[in-house]
C-alpha cells in the first residue's frame, strides 16, 4: 500500500534544503544591500555591483578564471572522451587495470596531494608557473569527470546503430562522427559543463600550481574573505552562483528536449505500417 509522506520526512528534506541552500540565499541577498557592513540591512541597492566592476583586481582574477576554465574544460573534454570511449569499447587490454587506475586516481585523492604533485612536476622540468600550469593542472583532475560520464552513456549505446551504418560502407570514422558522437553528445556537454564548473572552484589545486599574473578568482576571494567579507564579494559569487545556475538549468532544458524528440520518434517509428 503507497503510502503519503510523513511529517518526519517533510522536515527533514525541509532542514536538508535550509542548510543547502540558506546560505546562499543570504549571500544573494545581501549583495544588494545599501551598507558595507554584510550583517547590517540598510535598504536595497545595486551599487556594490558597480564597485565589483571597477575592482580591478577582481575583474583580472575573474577574467584568468573564465580564460582557464574554458581552455582546461575544452582539452578535459577532448581527453576525456577519448578515455571513456577506450574503457567502454576496447575490452580486457593489456594495462587496462593500470590505464583505469590512472584515470579514476584524481577523483578519490584528496586534492592536496594533487597540487603538490603536480608543483613537483613542473618544478622538477623547470616549467615556469603561471597560466600554464594552472590549465594543465585543471585538465588533469577534470577530464576524469568527463571520461565517467562519457563511460557510462557508452556502456548503454545501442552498437547495432553503427554495425548497421558500417555494413552500409561507412567508415569507422566518419560512423563515430554521424553516428555515435551526436547520440552521446548530452554526455558530452554535460562533462564539458561539469568540468567548467570544477574548474570555477577551484582553490586548493590552483594554489600550489599558479604563479605571477595566474591568480584565479577563488584565490582572490580567499584572500580577501581572511580579512573580512566586503560586499564586492557578495557581488562576485552572487554572479557566480548565476552563472552556474543558468548552465545547469540550460544543460537540462537541452537534454529534456532531445530526449522528448527521440521519444517521439520512437513512437512514430512504432506508429508507422
Amino acid at each position: 500500500m503507497k503510502q503519503g509522506a510523513s511529517w518526519f520526512n517533510i522536515a527533514s528534506l525541509v532542514v536538508g534544503f535550509l542548510f543547502l541552500y540558506l546560505p546562499i540565499a543570504l549571500l544573494v541577498i545581501y549583495s544588494f544591500n545599501e551598507s558595507r557592513l554584510v550583517t547590517v540591512w540598510a535598504g536595497f541597492s545595486t551599487k556594490w555591483y558597480g564597485e565589483m566592476l571597477r575592482n580591478d583586481g577582481l575583474m583580472n582574477a575573474a577574467w584568468v578564471t573564465l580564460k582557464v576554465a574554458v581552455v582546461a574544460s575544452t582539452f578535459a573534454t577532448f581527453l576525456g572522451t577519448l578515455a571513456g570511449l577506450i574503457m567502454a569499447r576496447f575490452g580486457g587490454f593489456r594495462g587496462r587495470t593500470l590505464f583505469s587506475g590512472m584515470i579514476y586516481a584524481p577523483l578519490v585523492m584528496p586534492e592536496v596531494i594533487t597540487g603538490l604533485s603536480l608543483l613537483l612536476m613542473f618544478v622538477a622540468i623547470s616549467l615556469d608557473r603561471g597560466f600554464v600550469t594552472v590549465t594543465i593542472a585543471h585538465i588533469t583532475f577534470s577530464m576524469c569527470y568527463v571520461a565517467v560520464v562519457v563511460q557510462s552513456r557508452l556502456v548503454s549505446f545501442d552498437r547495432s546503430i553503427e554495425e548497421a551504418a558500417m555494413d552500409l560502407g561507412c567508415p569507422p570514422g566518419r560512423t563515430f562522427l554521424q553516428i555515435t558522437l551526436p547520440v552521446i553528445a548530452p554526455a558530452v556537454v554535460a562533462g564539458w559543463l561539469l568540468s567548467f564548473t570544477l574548474s570555477l572552484d577551484d582553490l586548493v589545486i590552483a594554489s600550489f600550481t599558479t604563479g605571477p599574473g595566474a591568480t584565479t578568482l577563488p584565490m582572490k576571494i580567499y584572500s580577501q574573505v581572511r580579512l573580512g567579507v566586503t560586499p564586492e564579494i557578495n557581488a562576485v559569487c552572487t554572479i557566480l552562483v548565476g552563472l552556474v545556475a543558468t548552465g545547469v538549468l540550460a544543460a537540462s532544458l537541452v537534454t529534456r528536449r532531445q530526449e522528448l524528440r527521440r521519444e517521439m520518434e520512437e513512437r512514430a517509428a512504432q506508429a508507422a505500417p
